[in-house]
C-alpha cells in the first residue's frame, strides 16, 4: 500500500517551501520501497544524493573558506569531513525529524542502528540535491546555515576534526617510544546494530576506553580519551 506522508509538515519545519513537490518526494524515497511499491510514481533518491553530496562539498568549503581566513586548507579540510560523516548528518536529519517522512520498505523500516543512520545521512544528502535543483544556491546556503553549520562550534571546541587515533600513536611515539593497541573490552546488539567497548594500550597498560556503534568509532574515543588523560592534545 502506498503510504501518504504530509510534506508540507516538514516544509514549514525546515522553513522551505518546494516548488517542485515530486523532488521534495523523491528524495525521500529509498530503493526498497519502490521494490515493495512498484507504483510509485517516482524514482529513487540516490541520483540526488550524488547530486546532494557535491553540493554540500561546496557550500561547506564556501562558508569554511570565508568563516575561517586564517586556517589552512588542512584544518579546513578536516573540519569539512567532520561535518559531513554520517554521524553528523544523520544527527542533523534527526534533528529535523527525517526520520519520520522517510519511504522505506517494511523491513528497511525496522531497523534503528548503523543501517538507518546511513539512511538518515544519505536521506540528507538527497534532500539538499533536490533543494538545489528547486531552490539554488543561495537557499541552500541558508539551510545549511541554519541547520549544519552550528554544529562547528561542538567539532572545534570538542576537537572533533581531528583524527584521533593518528594523533594519539604520533605522541605515543615521540613520548614512549611505542605503537598503542587496541582490544575489543566488550560488545552486544546484533549485527545491524552492534554497540562496542573498546580500550586503547600502550604495552601493558590500558590507558582510556571508547565506545561506539562500530570499532572505528569506538577506537576513536578510546584515543580521544587517552589524548586527554596524557595531556598530549596539543
Amino acid at each position: 500500500m502506498i503510504k501518504s506522508k504530509n510534506f508540507k509538515t516538514f516544509e514549514e519545519k525546515i522553513d522551505v517551501s518546494f516548488n517542485n513537490k515530486d523532488l521534495l518526494k523523491q528524495a525521500f524515497t529509498h530503493r526498497s520501497y519502490i521494490n515493495e511499491n512498484p507504483s510509485w510514481l517516482f524514482d529513487h533518491n540516490e541520483r540526488l544524493e550524488f547530486l546532494g553530496d557535491a553540493v554540500l562539498e561546496l557550500v561547506i568549503t564556501e562558508y569554511l573558506y570565508r568563516q575561517y581566513p586564517d586556517k589552512n586548507e588542512g584544518d579546513m579540510t578536516s573540519y569539512r569531513a567532520a561535518l559531513v560523516n554520517a554521524n553528523m548528518l544523520s544527527e542533523v536529519a534527526n534533528e529535523l525529524s527525517i526520520s519520520d517522512y522517510l519511504l522505506l520498505s517494511r523491513g528497511e523500516a525496522k531497523d534503528t542502528g548503523k543501517a538507518r543512520q546511513y539512511i538518515l545521512a544519505n536521506t540528507f544528502e538527497a534532500l539538499v540535491g533536490a533543494m538545489y535543483l528547486d531552490q539554488g544556491y543561495d537557499n541552500v546556503f541558508s539551510f545549511l546555515k541554519r541547520n549544519l553549520f552550528p554544529k562547528l562550534k561542538e567539532i572545534i571546541k570538542k576537537k572533533l576534526w581531528i583524527d584521533a587515533k593518528s594523533l594519539f600513536q604520533e605522541r605515543a611515539q615521540e613520548f614512549e617510544a611505542v605503537t598503542p593497541g587496541y582490544k575489543i573490552i566488550n560488545e552486544w546488539g546484533p549485527d545491524h546494530d552492534k554497540h562496542f567497548i573498546i580500550g586503547v594500550y600502550l604495552k601493558e597498560e590500558m590507558i582510556a576506553e571508547g565506545e561506539g556503534s562500530s570499532k572505528q568509532e569506538a577506537e576513536q574515543s578510546a584515543a580521544r580519551n587517552a589524548l586527554k588523560l596524557k595531556k598530549w592534545e596539543d
